[in-house]
């Protein structure tokens, strides 16, 4: 290859100058003998870069692939060895069916999807109380798919039939490492199943959740679930408005909570908060609080009781057996509308993660998994049973992710599989709290939540030497993702190289006719799609007025921006409608609309979310109608003080621009699609 280094670059680059010589010759030599760039990446990042800082690594990799940025399916960080693909679930399965790359396993697996599914159903070992008739009944059509009817099933029961000596849950609790094998798991849940029935609640009940996701929140999950009940889950970190028009949307009966969460080193009083938001609903009777200070039950409402008290210590619970499209778990997704859509999971959306994360994942029984994360977050649920059902163990951290103690937790843990939202590594990126910490047992990474920025993926996998990051894009509505990659193709920053197993979806532009850019529509059926909303028609959000496919197949409306690229590689571009995420939170522009009404002197809001350059975590803009002239950082100091108080401190302004009308269509709609192009200097050329 006919490049170089010199000495002064890597001087610039802050090598010591005692290493400058030998690094020279060594980094050029590798470029004199290697076939071609992936060959030196490879060689190079592995062994020589180890020991120097990333500034070396990203400039030896934009020296190798000079167009990378125009063109990111030019330059691999992550090459498979052979020995990688032979020890990875999806090359068995590739092996089982005959097939001799990810492209026709998928084709596989999605066209011939009532032969894929029993055979996975298999291989996870989905325990049932009856048996299924069959896979899936279409009778309803494609929109309304019945999978496994004639079955019974508690979807906890496959989570729990493992060695009951292995490890299912480490933590730190009050400095002191914890470790709650299988067999305590399942004494646990089944306590709080007793406990629940105890209660006076039975199968079918909606029971709310609002607490960081630490090893309670786990067993009151699946304690719910395996009772009959129905999860309805809340992220702590909504305002106790927000909270109330959850409990209100799914109609629950009690809810979970703890008295205080400590979070960035400040205590929030959480069930002061809850508290507030149940006496804004009659049908909620009562508050369960684990008590993180104490178990003072006088600080409670006569009507609430705290952990201690609900406990039972009845430990044997036969799970209830429930129809698999039955509702287990109620999460909620932001649409175009104030209220968020209340999207119901069932015992057969869990088979679709624990699918994702067996072909995708790569995930095993010794693996460790650890995610930031929250059950009001669909990736809480997810990771819940990506973990379980698989009989790996999950590592909890409940903290703010976002320094080096959370790093040496990883560490620690000897996390083998660690998720992440784009915006922490981004974080850690800036603040090098990361570095020098001993990743070696991370095998790979994977992130969800929103666009990632390329180098800061490249940084990542830096963090680990080098491992595949599983770029992981669904919804809540997916069960999943619809798109991934995998541990055995060649992994480039923040590209996506296949549909997820079982699954199809087509690219559609705005004729509705195929295309390799546009917007994704999924191609029914697929399991872990989801069939009803609580509080929206399923089938007007999903369905309605969307074109056939080229092969006159229904199609889904989803409703992200993608694109085809020319290695058959994938770039998630954002959203297509108003829906937007944030922090890796999903939210609307009509809910930031209508926390940031009355504004003193501003007549109209609009907010929408811009992607910055080379993609990355969306950023909150908003449009401010005013005819006069505001300090821009005083009405941005107030907005975040709305934002944080009345919907979520997750959800951060990135930037505020006043106009003096917002532009709309003739039947008066904000036309936000326009404020994103204007903002982004599209030109419509």
């Amino acid at each position: 290859m006919n490049i170089t280094v010199t000495e002064n670059q890597l001087l610039e680059l802050g090598i010591d100058s005692h290493d400058i010589a030998n690094l020279k010759t060594t980094i050029n030599d590798c470029f004199n003998k290697a076939n071609d760039a992936e060959h030196a990446w490879q060689q190079l990042s592995k062994t020589i870069l180890t020991p120097y800082p990333f500034s070396l690594h990203l400039f030896i990799f934009q020296l190798l692939f000079p167009n990378w940025q125009d063109q990111p399916e030019t330059a691999p960080c992550y090459i498979p060895t052979e020995k990688d693909c032979s020890n990875a679930n999806i090359t068995y399965w590739m092996k089982k069916f005959g097939v001799k790359d990810v492209s026709s396993l998928h084709t596989y697996t999605a066209n011939e999807y009532q032969k894929f599914w029993p055979e996975i159903i298999k291989q996870l070992n989905i325990v049932f109380h009856q048996e299924p008739t069959a896979i899936c009944d279409l009778t309803a059509g494609v929109e309304r798919p019945r999978w496994l009817p004639g079955a019974t099933i508690n979807i906890v029961d496959s989570c729990l039939n493992h060695k009951s000596s292995s490890p299912a849950l480490t933590f730190m609790e009050k400095n002191k490492w914890q470790t709650i094998t299988y067999g305590e798991l399942e004494k646990w849940v089944n306590r709080v199943a007793n406990s629940l029935l105890a209660q006076g609640y039975s199968a079918g009940d909606a029971i709310g959740v609002a607490m960081p996701m630490n090893w309670y929140a786990i067993v009151i999950y699946l304690g719910i679930i395996k009772m009959g009940g129905i999860v309805v889950s809340i992220a702590d970190s909504f305002s106790s408005q927000e909270i109330a028009t959850r409990l209100r949307i799914a109609n629950a009966k009690a809810i979970f909570t703890q008295d205080i969460t400590l979070w960035n080193g400040k205590e929030l009083f959480l069930y002061k908060k809850v508290k507030d938001a149940v006496e804004a609903c009659p049908a909620v009777s009562q508050i369960i609080v684990v008590n993180y200070q104490s178990d003072n039950q006088s600080t409670l409402r006569q009507q609430d009781i705290n952990w201690a008290k609900f406990l039972s210590d009845e430990d044997s619970f036969i799970s209830t057996p429930c129809e698999p499209m039955s509702p287990c778990n109620i999460l909620f997704s932001s649409g175009t509308t104030g209220d968020p859509k209340a999207i119901a999971w069932n015992h057969t959306t869990a088979i679709k993660a624990a699918s994702d994360a067996y072909f995708h994942q790569n995930i095993q029984s010794h693996d460790v998994l650890a995610w930031p994360t929250n059950l009001g977050w669909m990736m809480g649920p997810w990771l819940i049973f990506a973990a379980l059902v698989h009989g790996a163990c999950m590592a909890l951290y409940t903290e703010v992710p976002k320094d080096s103690a959370f790093g040496e937790f990883i560490q620690n843990a000897k996390v083998t599989m660690l998720g992440v939202v784009p915006t922490l590594v981004n974080v850690w990126r800036h603040t090098a709290c990361m570095e020098f910490l001993d990743w070696s047992h991370i095998k790979k990474f994977s992130s969800t939540g929103e666009c990632s920025n390329p180098e800061d993926m490249l940084y990542l996998s830096y963090l680990a030497n080098y491992k595949p990051i599983i770029e992981y894009c669904g919804g809540t509505e997916i069960g999943g993702a619809y798109i991934s990659s995998t541990v055995i193709q060649k992994n480039y920053p923040s590209l996506f190289s296949t549909p997820t197993m079982g699954l199809n979806f087509e690219i559609i532009n705005e004729e509705g006719k195929p295309a390799d850019i546009g917007e994704v529509a999924i191609i029914p059926p697929s399991m872990g799609l989801s069939t009803i909303l609580l509080n929206a028609d399923h089938y007007h959000i999903y369905f309605e007025n969307m074109p056939k496919s080229a092969e006159g197949k229904i199609l889904r409306r989803h409703g992200d921006q993608i694109k085809r690229l020319p290695n058959g590689y994938y770039s998630v571009l954002g959203r297509v409608d108003d829906t937007m995420k944030l922090g890796g939170i999903k939210t609307s522009s009509a809910e930031i609309e209508r926390v940031l009404s009355g504004c003193q002197d501003i007549n109209e809001i609009a907010a929408i979310a811009s992607s910055p350059l080379h993609n990355g975590p969306m950023q909150l803009i908003i449009y401010a109608a005013t005819e006069k002239t505001l300090d821009k950082e005083t009405v941005i100091k107030e907005m975040q003080t709305k934002i944080n108080k009345q919907l979520n401190p997750l959800f951060k302004i990135y930037d505020v621009i006043f106009i003096s009308n917002l532009p709309k269509t003739a039947s008066n709609k904000i036309m936000r699609r326009m404020l994103r192009q204007q903002y982004e200097g599209y030109t419509g050329n």
